[in-house]
């Protein structure tokens, strides 16, 4: 019985300790929470982008939305905290509810 706990305890720590990503906020200025017109607003202005002709462009024009697409793709990264939990850490915080409920 021992053997078979400590084998399962062992499987839950490994699967525990593998997060996938961990980000913090480095910049006290960036935006927590965009209201939903400007998220529309930028979705709006990315399908615009995509549905244009870039055969026409100069290179300097491409580069230039190439970067704008870059900014708004980093808007949408910086728009909140994000918290990743592994999948072993949700198994067990699972399991301990069932338990403990």
């Amino acid at each position: 019985m021992k053997k078979i706990f400590f084998c399962f305890m062992a499987t839950a720590l490994s699967l525990t300790f593998v997060p996938k990503e961990v980000t913090a906020v480095t910049n006290s200025s960036t935006i927590h929470a965009m209201d939903s017109y400007e998220a529309q607003r930028l979705v709006n202005r990315l399908q615009e982008i995509k549905t244009l002709s870039k055969s026409k462009l100069t290179s300097p024009q491409k580069r230039k939305l190439r970067q704008e697409v870059r900014s708004i793709s980093e808007r949408f990264k910086q728009s909140g905290p994000v918290i990743y939990i592994s999948g072993g850490a949700l198994i067990l915080i699972i399991i301990l509810l069932i338990i403990l409920l």
